[in-house]
């Protein structure tokens, strides 16, 4: 059995001792969490300039709001909601991009359904270039729910709630995402070939 201290009672700590005015203790919290609210916003946003903007936003933002941390969520969904918020305000001034109205069956064909599944794909393609390639040709939407759902390993109620969509929404959200990224990979390391 493990003798380290569970993660979530750590943040916990953290932010409790962040909202009675401990800086170090907020810097703590941000050595523990810029990584993930850097890749969320990278994945949010078009340029790195801008996730970085983001990322410090997020930080500022949550040192001023730290004494109103109620603990309804983790430290960590508190953050990640946070740098969504600051992302989508930027992405406000870009007109939204239209929902691909693929059918989801043509989705399933052109990620190869009978074939190896959109996880074998992602393995298969072992260069985190192609992946890199591959998110960013995704729908900011699409990137959102795969960041948070399967590269930061949200809960499912977590993204649910985060999203202000219905758990069976979500998860259909999710499935489409996946697909679009598995067609993605597929015709990312086309052109790699090419």
């Amino acid at each position: 059995m493990s003798d380290a201290p569970d993660e979530g009672l750590i943040d916990l700590d953290l932010t409790r001792r962040s909202a009675g005015g401990d800086r170090d203790a907020f810097g703590a919290l941000v050595i523990r969490h810029q990584a993930s609210v850097y890749r969320l916003a990278r994945l949010m946003v078009k340029t790195r300039e801008e996730a970085e903007d983001v990322l410090q936003q997020t930080f500022l933002a949550a040192w001023r709001a730290v004494g109103g941390f109620r603990g309804e969520s983790s430290t960590r969904t508190w953050l990640l909601t946070i740098a969504r918020n600051t992302s989508l305000l930027r992405r406000t001034h870009v007109a939204r991009e239209p929902i691909d109205p693929t059918p989801i069956e043509e989705l399933g064909v052109r990620a190869g359904w009978g074939g190896p599944n959109p996880e074998e794909l992602a393995v298969a393609a072992e260069q985190r270039d192609l992946l890199v390639a591959a998110l960013a040709a995704l729908a900011p939407d699409d990137r959102e729910i795969l960041t948070l759902r399967d590269l930061e390993g949200l809960p499912g109620i977590e993204v649910a709630e985060m999203l202000g969509l219905s758990l069976a929404a979500m998860k259909s959200r999710l499935h489409r995402a996946r697909l679009s990224l598995a067609v993605a990979v597929r015709r990312e390391g086309s052109h790699a070939t090419d």
